[in-house]
This record gives structure tokens, sequence and C-alpha cells, in this order.
């Protein structure tokens, strides 16, 4: 039979399946295949809406400036080739986990340390956000009629991935795969497709919106001169949330099966080279196919429908229906599901990111220690939940707009990117000057000129982001970062300070000069007696059972029954004109440490234990508030005596009284009559 306890259990065990054990730990590294979907689902997913933040920038002055999409498509994918080669040097130099935090924190300080913690931090959270949103759409450009509901589907699809991660590595590995190889076969066919039907039929490749034109916003005709450089120079910095997510691997090298550095560098080269690829292959069909996308729907003139109320389709419908004929066709829906899949479940990459960088951190003692605990599944639960509590906070912030969250996108991680690179090139100027080995000096200097070129781009590009996305939300993520910066340093002093108090000195090991036990008594029963018995089983030095006079005849009544047992411990009564409880017996307790600073005082607490939450609010009160008051008082130890009531039979392991006594039968008082001859 289960107990109520196992039944208790019950939900935590339907989604979490059967805890782990610590041993096992080693069974849940990962191998390539399922690192890759794991990992890289992130930058893989941003080739979904990364040409179409683009399109959405550059459509700001009409389509006047679309045939610039190819260029700012190319210098994002140097930047990307660029950013990987950097990464693979990072996960070899450093393959416990940290990535660019530990890098930080190696080679600049732990100011720079926190400043990119603090980056990664609300970009994982970002990530979620946006990746979810962006999903959502997709579903919504499938099933337009789903539009009422996008807040509830964003939010429901975070707690199912909380959940899913919550199980642990290789089962989040296993679900997570055939998405993301769905989506990669699924995107390189479409680009094959759709270019086999630009160049050879007779139909061509058409999108939906390429009868459209577009109004220009205001302020944005005619650009010319600097302003067209910026309008570039954004919509250039919207497409580098196509390298969103590559740092994941190097703060994953741990969930690696060894070795791990070099596995973690292979998986690296081949998620870039993917997402490089699907990501120059759908701007570039995107060109062809004369795709016109935009914020406000109602910009696009000949757009059919209610432009208030209907959304449009996004850039990957768009060419999915333009390349397999139609958004009735089988591999519209396809590329639909294995999109709004991939975009959903890309979040993984933060819910792998996050919890292991949180970890690092509360090591450090930067975050709470809890967030350095495994849960049953051998995964970093507590990291797991808040990063999902963050990220439906966003969600819902921004009616999982992702037009609205993209505007927060990428400084975080453009910020660790630059960090993390200058640190580097510290870090292997530093190696070349402890080696004599003239191969490893070639080594370590064409690393160093990799992270170079590496962190030169990635600066650039972060002075970009910040200047052209500030006034359109970026400053949330510029105020946030500082904030976290001074909660992190505020846990590390507290922790700090903890540790400088508990440091054993001399004192602490000098024994008290006496010790007097206080047995607190409402009346004489077994919870009571039991108590007494345990404050004389310690031997004090002095023992005193006291009582506080609230009500004179109940307390003649309590002197009574004090001398019909024959209690050989004198009964101390405290006078309370005012009916107070708690208040004398404080006072009485400081009496004892004013008059001997050296004694120990321990206080011995009877308090019933119950089998029904509501027999709290029945019980206890009194004990529970002078447990309040007594733990702030130096040289005062209190030692709780449970009695557990008839209410707590079937709540142990075991099967009850059955056979003879079970364990608790007597502090439940199954006893054929009260025995008081240890007393006595």
């Amino acid at each position: 039979m289960p107990t109520l306890s196992d039944l208790g259990q019950l939900p935590k065990r339907l989604v979490l399946g059967r805890p782990v054990r610590s041993d096992r730990a080693g069974e849940s590294l990962l191998p390539k295949r399922l690192a890759l979907p794991i990992f890289a689902s992130d930058p893989l997913s941003s080739v979904a809406y990364a040409t179409q933040e683009m399109l959405i920038v550059l459509t700001l002055a009409g389509s006047a400036f679309l045939f610039l999409s190819p260029w700012l498509a190319a210098a994002v994918v140097v930047l990307l080739v660029t950013v990987v080669l950097s990464y693979r040097q990072v996960v070899r130099a450093y393959p416990s986990g940290g990535g660019d935090y530990e890098v930080a924190m190696k080679n600049h300080g732990p100011g720079a340390g926190l400043v990119v913690a603090s980056a990664l931090l609300v970009d994982y959270v970002l990530t979620v956000a946006v990746s979810v949103s962006a999903g959502t759409d997709n579903i919504i450009s499938a099933f337009p009629s789903l539009n009422d509901h996008r807040l509830l589907i964003a939010v429901s699809l975070v707690v199912v991935l909380a959940a899913a991660n919550l199980r642990g590595l290789r089962e989040s590995g296993r679900t997570f795969a055939l998405p993301t190889y769905l989506f990669i076969s699924g995107i390189l066919v479409m680009l094959v497709t759709g270019f086999i039907r630009y160049f050879f039929s007779p139909e061509g490749l058409v999108a939906e919106s390429s009868d459209y034109s577009i109004t220009p916003e205001s302020g944005y005709t005619d650009l010319a001169g600097l302003a067209l450089v910026l309008l570039a120079l954004r919509a250039f910095a919207s497409g580098c949330t196509a390298l969103t997510g590559v740092q994941a691997i190097a703060n994953g090298v741990p969930a690696f099966r060894p070795p791990k550095s070099r596995n973690a560098a292979t998986t690296l080269a081949l998620m870039g080279g993917i997402a490089a690829t699907m990501f120059a292959g759908v701007t570039a069909l995107a060109v062809l196919a004369d795709v016109k996308y935009t914020e406000f729907t109602c910009d696009l003139v000949g757009f059919e429908g209610n432009c208030e109320t209907d959304p449009q389709r996004t850039v990957i419908a768009q060419l999915a229906a333009a390349a397999f004929g139609g958004d009735g066709s089988l591999g519209f829906y396809v590329i639909q599901t294995a999109t709004a899949l991939i975009l959903i479940l890309a979040a993984n990459t933060a819910f792998n990111g996050f919890p292991l960088l949180g970890s690092v951190l509360a090591q450090d003692r930067y975050l709470p220690r809890q967030l350095h605990t495994r849960g049953d599944k051998l995964a970093y639960s507590n990291g797991i939940l808040l990063l999902a509590g963050f990220a439906v906070l966003l969600i819902v912030a921004f009616d999982a707009s992702v037009s609205q969250l993209i505007q927060l996108y990428i400084i975080g991680v453009f910020t660790s990117f630059t960090i993390g690179q200058w640190g580097m090139v510290r870090h292997w100027h530093r190696e070349m000057g402890s080696t004599e080995d003239r191969s490893a000096h070639s080594r370590m200097r064409r690393s160093q000129a990799i992270n170079f070129l590496g962190g030169s781009l990635t600066s650039v590009v972060l002075v970009i982001i910040v200047v052209t996305k500030f006034t359109h939300g970026a400053w949330l993520v510029l105020v946030s970062m500082p904030v976290l910066i001074v909660l992190m340093r505020a846990i590390d002093r507290h922790y700090s300070h903890v540790a400088d108090q508990l440091v054993p000195d001399t004192d602490s090991r000098t024994l008290p000069s006496k010790v007097h036990a206080v047995v607190l008594v409402s009346k004489v029963h077994k919870p009571t007696l039991r108590a007494l018995a345990f404050a004389r089983a310690t031997r004090p030095d002095e023992l005193t059972a006291l009582t506080v006079n609230v009500d004179d005849e109940e307390t003649r009544a309590l002197q009574a029954d004090w001398e019909r047992y024959d209690i050989p411990v004198p009964l101390t009564v405290l006078e309370s004109p005012y009916r107070e409880v708690t208040r004398p017996l404080l006072d009485y307790v400081k009496s004892i440490r004013r008059d001997s600073p050296r004694e120990l005082v321990v206080v011995f607490v009877p308090q019933y234990v119950v089998g029904h939450w509501w027999e709290n609010v029945l019980h206890n009160q009194s004990a529970l508030r002078l447990r309040a008051r007594l733990q702030f008082q130096p040289g005062v130890m209190i030692t709780t005596v449970p009695w557990l009531l008839a209410s707590t039979a079937g709540h142990e392991d075991g099967d009850g009284r059955r056979g003879g006594p079970a364990p608790g039968d007597l502090r439940r008082g199954f006893t054929d009559e009260l025995d008081v001859t240890p007393y006595g």
C-alpha cells in the first residue's frame, strides 16, 4: 500500500520520472549526435527569423533598399564564421564549462567576469522568450485562427520545455534531436527546391508578398548619406541575431563525452557550417522570391485581409509556400512544423546554458548556493525553474511579440563575445611566455590571431548594436546588467562576511562554564514528562522546570499535578500580570545569560507532531513564537522534543503497529499507562 508520502511524490514522479543516483552522472554525458541538437538549436533556429528581422529594418524605408540584403547577409556570415573559429579556441583552452565567464575571470578579473555573467544570464532569458515567441508566430502562420491565443500558447510551451529539461540531459537530447534534424533537412530541401524552381521552372519563384508595395515609415523617405548608413547598420545588427547561441557549446563542454574539448570543437564547426549555409540560402531565396515583410502589417499596400487583426506570414512560411507550390502543400506544412518545433526547442540551448552558468556562479559565491545543487535527474533543477519563471514574465510583459523582444536581444551575447575574445588574446600571450616549445608557440600565435580578429569584429558590432538599438528597447538590457552585477556582488559580500564570522577561534573551543537546562511546562502530560526526561539525560549543571502564570486557577492545578506525580524537579512559576507567555520566558533566559555570560542555556520545548495540515493551526503556536524569539539570543540553544499525535499514524515508513509496538508508538502515547518511574 502506498503511503501518503508516496502519493505526495506522485506528481513529481510523473513529471521527472525516477530519480537518478549521483554515481550515474557520467551516463548523462552527450555524444556529438545529441549535443548538436541540444546546444546548436538556438543558432540554427535563428535562420527562421534573422533574415526576417533584417528585412523589417530595411522596409522601414520602403522597398528601395532591399537590394542591401545579400551584402548584409554576407557580412553576418563572415562574422559568424569568425566567432565560431574563435570559440573553438575557447573550448580547447577552457574545457571546464565556464566559457566567456571563466575566460574573463581568469584574464580580466572579477569585474569583467561579472559583466560577462550578467550579459549571459540576461541573454539566456531572452533566448527563451524570443525563440518561443517566434515559434508561436510560425504556428499561427500555419493556423491563423490561433492568433487570439498567442500568449497562452507561448507560456504553455515554456512550461513544457522546463518539464522536459527537468527530466535530465539525455532525455531532453532525444526529445530535441528529431525536430532539429528535421528542420535542417527541411530547410536544405526547401533551398534546393526553391533554387531549382527559380532557375528552371516556367512559373519561377514568387512569394505571396511579391506584388505588395510598402509605405515608408515617417522620417525614412529619401534616405541618403549618414541616415542610409545608420539604416544599413541597424539592419546588419538585426541580422546578427543569427549568432545567438554560439557561446552555448563553450558553456556546456562538461556535458560532452570524452574527449570533451575535441567533441565540443567538432560540434561547433558543424553548427557554424550548417547555420551559415542555411542563413545565406534563406536570405538569397527571399531576395529571389521578392519577399516583403514589415513591422506593421498595414504598411503593406495590397495585403489581403484585415491588416489590423490578421498577421503576416513569416518569411519562412512565404518561402515554403513559394518553393513547394502553395500554402496547402505537404512541403509547406512540413517546413512550418519543423520551423515551429526548432524555434520552440531552441530555447533548450538556454535551458542547458543558464543552469550550467548559474552553477558555476553559485560555486564562486556570486549566486545562491541552491543553484549549484543537482535535482533528482542530475539536472540543475533550480536554475531551470528560475529561467522558466523569468522567461514567462518577459513573454507576458511583451505579449509574446518577437518584434518587441528582438530589440532587447544580442546585446548580452555580443558583450560576452567581445570580453571573452580579448580575454583569450591575453590568455595566449601569457601561455606563450611560459613555454619554449617552438611548435606550441606557433599554434598559440595562430589561435591568438584568430581571437584577435574575433575580438576586433565583435567590438565593432557591439558598438553598432548599442548605437542602433538603444532607443528601440536595448536600454532595458543595459540597465538590467548593472543591477545584476550589483546583486551578485552583494551575494558574494554576504557569503564572505558569513565565512569570516564562522572561522574557528580560541573561544569556539572553550567549553561553557556550565550548562543550564530549562524545560518549558504548560501541563503535566506525556510531552512535558518526555522533555523533562530528555533534559535530565543530558546531565546539565542546573535544571529548571518553568511555567508562566497567566491564570491563577490553572497554575494551582498544575502545581497540584506536579506534586501528585512526585516529579523530582522543582517547578518555577513566572508571574505575568499582562497574561503574556513569550516575554516572561525570554526575560528569564536573558537574566541567566546576564548573570553568567559563559553559561550555556538549553531550552527544551515540547512540540506536537500532527498528521493533518489544519491541526497546525490548533497546536504549537506558543512554541513557534518562542523559538522565533530565542534563536536570536546568543549563548542559547533550542531543543525541540517532538510528540507524535495519533493522527500521524501511517505517515512513517513501515506497517504501522502490526506485530507489536511500531516506531513512534511511545511518542504517540500508545502505552498502557503513564510510566513516571524514570523521573523519580
